[in-house]
């Protein structure tokens, strides 16, 4: 049996990460669409995400799980399989998650998303300079570092634009 692709963080450590998050990006969270968010990292790659949300629920629902889909399967093979990161969820527990462990268990609830459908999901190595920052009223996702940029951007840029480059 696999080990568990998700373990939640408890909630002191929590405000540590979101403070260290807070410190290396400037986030700026905002329940309206102006804004970034974050200062986007130099490298980053930004993805409308206005397609999917404008979509009637069958092609919201499907634009959604192929989002999520392609950003594990970009994972698997930027990651190593023991590497884990750390997921942000604006105003709820944070998690440790294993993208490898995620894949073989594809049925498991993912219980944050990459697609942001609510809220600011961010995805982050440890050293948080590589990841995915999910702004759900910009309706884009931030992608930076890399190896992930590049794994990443062409799967998505393949049927949604690139809305900026930073």
């Amino acid at each position: 049996m696999t080990e568990a692709a998700w373990e939640t963080i408890p909630g002191e450590r929590d405000d540590d990460f979101w403070a260290l998050f807070d410190a290396r990006y400037r986030f700026r969270p905002k329940m309206r669409e102006n804004g970034t968010g974050i200062d986007e990292p130099p490298g980053s790659v930004t993805i409308d995400l206005s397609p999917i949300f404008a979509g009637q629920r069958s092609q919201f629902a499907a634009g959604e799980d192929a989002l999520n889909a392609l950003a594990l399967l970009a994972m698997t093979e930027v990651f190593s399989a023991d590497q884990r990161l750390l997921v942000l969820d604006w105003q709820h527990p944070s998690h440790w998650f294993w993208p490898h462990r995620q894949a073989l268990h594809p049925k498991q609830e993912w219980p944050v998303e990459v697609f942001p459908n609510g809220d600011y999901y961010i995805f982050l190595t440890e050293d948080m300079t590589v990841g995915t920052f999910g702004h759900p009223w910009r309706q884009t996702l931030c992608i930076f570092g890399t190896a992930l940029v590049e794994s990443l951007v062409p799967k998505l840029a393949a049927w949604l634009s690139v809305k900026r480059r930073a």
